[in-house]
């Protein structure tokens, strides 16, 4: 699917959900359906917890954390080399 196609399921409003990026439609936020993946949830798990969503939706979520990934550094530990 097309990543602009997908991102437009995305929604930014300040009067929703604190302008937290969410799910278009629901109040379900990318950074929830990431961190659920992170931890191992699987997306049939996702689904059932969350019936609002679609798979779509969860792909629309993984594509906006890759955009928001390309636009900022997140520190995390260096590691030294062997």
């Amino acid at each position: 699917m097309d990543m602009s196609i997908l991102l437009d399921r995305i929604s930014i409003n300040p009067a929703i959900c604190g302008g937290k990026p969410c799910v278009r439609g629901t109040r379900i936020w990318v950074s929830l359906i990431l961190d659920l993946l992170a931890g191992g949830m699987s997306e049939s798990e996702l689904l059932a917890d969350y019936p609002a969503l679609t798979r779509d939706d969860i792909l629309a979520a993984i594509a906006y954390g890759a955009e928001a990934a390309r636009e900022r550094v997140i520190p995390v530990p260096v590691e030294p080399a062997e």
